[in-house]
């Protein structure tokens, strides 16, 4: 069986030669493998970054009635008292929304959930609950945060997806380190935050997975901290109610799954939020233009394309 690339990357940084004490821990949250990677710490405290991981899921997931998200989407205009976590959540959505000039916009759940993915891949008992006024895209100029309360206008809904993942894998890291330990790693799935002292005392390795054979890696990236984020749009695919072939990366402008040459995007940056949301835009614009705009951004980029052909900016050779 291949080797997921959370598994590849926790191991790459374990066994660089470094002679500080690691523990990890693996298991699902968030629909993806999540894994946390501590160093010069206990495995209490890679445990303690998965039970975050699964209070973070509690809050934020579109599947559960009981969540924070849910309740901002079916509050039909209505302020509400959410945990500090999801305040920052909606924060990064809005810095995401504006940073890449719409390109990510977390408002379109409504034609997600109209083109087939509406119910959880991993239980499918889960299902998305939305008002009947909900529309895609939504109004982002009508979310408003005041202290702890958000308030979404009327027939807007928001939707953590990858946005939410790179989060919980930066609030994981930096809970380790406040905690005492002197390196951490967290990832979900193709997004790795890193923090701290790595394994080797000098640079975590991360593997950047080749789209067309997973079992293998078409690079290893170097990184002191910050993150690395993929999105692909090989991986969530299903048939849509058309009949059509659909996946999880929406046109904003058009509302449907992007067509376009890109298979995936991987971007580095400060954050597992800010590189998740940077990736979006590899999807939308020309390739050479989306890779001279990246370091404008503070990030670095690899395209790969259905030819398999790698395309990278031109700081993307500083991280190798």
């Amino acid at each position: 069986m291949p080797t997921s690339i959370a598994q590849d990357a926790v191991l790459a940084a374990v066994t660089a030669g470094g002679g500080q004490a690691t523990a990890t821990v693996r298991a699902h949250r968030m629909g993806s493998r999540f894994a946390m990677t501590v160093v010069g710490a206990g495995a209490e405290r890679a445990r303690a970054g998965l039970a975050l991981a699964g209070r973070l899921e509690s809050r934020w997931s579109r599947f559960l009635a009981d969540s924070d998200i849910t309740a901002l989407n079916l509050a039909e205009g209505a302020a509400r008292r959410v945990h500090p976590h999801t305040v920052r959540l909606v924060r990064e959505m809005l810095d995401a929304h504006r940073r890449t000039d719409g390109d990510f916009d977390p408002t379109l759940l409504p034609a997600l959930v109209a083109a087939g993915y509406a119910t959880s891949r991993v239980d499918p008992r889960r299902t998305t609950l939305l008002p009947p006024s909900a529309v895609a895209p939504g109004r982002i100029d009508s979310v408003h945060i005041d202290g702890d309360r958000v308030t979404l206008g009327r027939g807007t809904t928001l939707d953590p997806g990858g946005i939410g993942k790179g989060l919980a894998a930066d609030l994981a890291v930096e809970q380790a380190l406040a905690d005492g330990a002197l390196g951490a790693m967290a990832q979900f799935g193709g997004d790795v935050v890193v923090g701290g002292v790595a394994p080797d005392g000098v640079a975590w390795r991360i593997g950047v997975e080749d789209p067309f054979d997973t079992a293998r890696h078409l690079a290893v990236v170097r990184l002191a901290r910050g993150a690395v984020a993929t999105s692909s749009q090989r991986k969530l695919r299903w048939a849509a109610v058309d009949g059509t072939e659909a996946h999880h990366l929406l046109d904003p402008r058009g509302i449907r799954s992007i067509s376009t040459d890109v298979q995936t995007v991987t971007v580095i940056a400060a954050t597992g939020a800010r590189a998740e949301s940077l990736t979006k835009s590899g999807f939308l614009r020309p390739i050479d233009e989306y890779l001279a705009w990246l370091p404008s951004q503070g990030a670095a980029g690899l395209a790969i394309t259905a030819d398999g052909a790698e395309h990278v900016s031109v700081n993307w050779s500083r991280y190798r």
